[in-house]
């Protein structure tokens, strides 16, 4: 998914990379390194590492949580939080067809924790239809297995970094009250969706009973996520940690970079979601007969465009984005590095700190030569 990329440098010679197919490849500021070089430390798996400890306090807080936890990747946090909530084997959660949790994680719900994952259908905005959810829910008829949990994804990643609207977190926590069952927020860029909002991310989390929340995608850390949760949640998922082999001794080292995520991180969110905006209303300029974007659907720092020109695959798209032809008189001497997104000829970019107002219009330039030569592929004219 994220090959043939570099780093936001000078490479090849003069040759810019702009690299853009996530936010997980940004490298930790220099305030990051000094944070992490001086950080006081101790054994956390015993609780007695001072800056996981500080980092825990000050993200149970900024989440609206009675506890937090420190883990090594969202990953873990989405698997304890699943399993923290469906402690009994055989018990059945309800998630989107396009969670993260659902596709991308290894179907570790089932394969290690013996729950059962039953989807609902996804809209383009993100949330799903509560009635299919409610139709869904099961109870205690012994043929099936008993729902304990519905997952909810905020940014939504598959839809386009789509912002999940306050609304539907109500009316999904009424539905979730009616039935006793708990909700879980994979908030792996839930500090996108809070700046979008322009809300706190407790004011989102009131509606949820737990979250999972990176710090090195957005926010900048190089490593870690946290769970947030009541305290005997928590406790649960401190032993789910263990087992899982994330107890990660004198992490203190990479928690001090975390709390900069928290707040330097967090502060600077609208900037990305700036520089994506900038991209997405150049794409809209360009051909339309070669690329098309739907602008409504750029909400926070994720752009996908769809590749509607049948010159060139997707994959081939982004090779020539991501090329330099230094015989060609016209080509500018930086390479660009995004993503094809597997489904209908989507393609995938991200902003991130290391992409500047200025790489924005060097994005935009680059995707005027390589689409001159996708329409020069077939003859067209791109005089727009």
């Amino acid at each position: 998914m994220y090959q043939g990329g570099g780093s936001n440098s000078q490479g090849d010679g003069a040759v810019r990379v702009i690299d853009m197919r996530s936010d997980t490849i940004t490298k930790p500021t220099p305030a990051m390194r000094q944070a992490m070089a001086n950080a006081d430390v101790g054994d956390d798996v015993l609780g007695e590492d001072p800056t996981v400890n500080a980092l825990q306090e000050k993200a149970a807080k900024l989440l609206g949580m009675e506890a937090a936890l420190f883990v090594p990747s969202g990953t873990m946090g989405n698997f304890c939080s699943i399993m923290a909530h469906c402690w009994e084997r055989g018990s059945e959660m309800l998630l989107g067809d396009c969670a993260h949790i659902f596709i991308y994680e290894q179907g570790g719900s089932a394969q290690l924790g013996g729950i059962h994952p039953r989807t609902v259908r996804n809209k383009p905005d993100g949330t799903f239809d509560l009635e299919e959810v409610e139709s869904k829910v099961r109870t205690s008829d012994p043929h099936l297995p008993i729902t304990r949990l519905i997952c909810v994804e905020n940014t939504q990643n598959i839809c386009g970094g789509r912002v999940l609207p306050l609304s539907f977190l109500k009316e999904l926590r009424d539905l979730a009250d009616k039935h006793k069952l708990a909700v879980h927020m994979d908030g792996a860029r839930l500090m996108n969706a809070a700046a979008a909002l322009n809300v706190p991310p407790s004011e989102i989390l009131q509606y949820c009973d737990s979250v999972s929340m990176c710090l090195s995608k957005g926010l900048g850390a190089p490593v870690g996520s946290v769970i947030g949760g009541k305290k005997d949640f928590i406790a649960r998922c401190v032993r789910l940690r263990k087992v899982l082999g994330g107890g990660m001794r004198q992490s203190g080292v990479l928690a001090a970079a975390g709390l900069l995520a928290l707040t330097d991180g967090a502060a600077r969110l609208h900037q990305d979601h700036d520089n994506a905006r900038i991209i997405a209303e150049g794409i809209k300029r360009l051909d339309p007969s070669v690329l098309q974007i739907d602008l409504e659907a750029v909400q926070s720092n994720i752009i996908v465009f769809n590749l509607v020109s049948h010159a060139v695959t997707p994959n081939q798209f982004c090779e020539m984005l991501n090329t330099y032809d230094p015989k060609d008189d016209l080509d500018l001497n930086i390479r660009v590095s995004m993503s094809p997104t597997g489904f209908k000829r989507g393609i995938r970019c991200v902003t991130h700190l290391h992409i500047t107002a200025e790489d924005a219009q060097l994005v935009l330039k680059k995707f005027r030569i390589v689409i001159d030569r996708v329409a020069g592929m077939l003859g067209e004219s791109v005089d727009k």
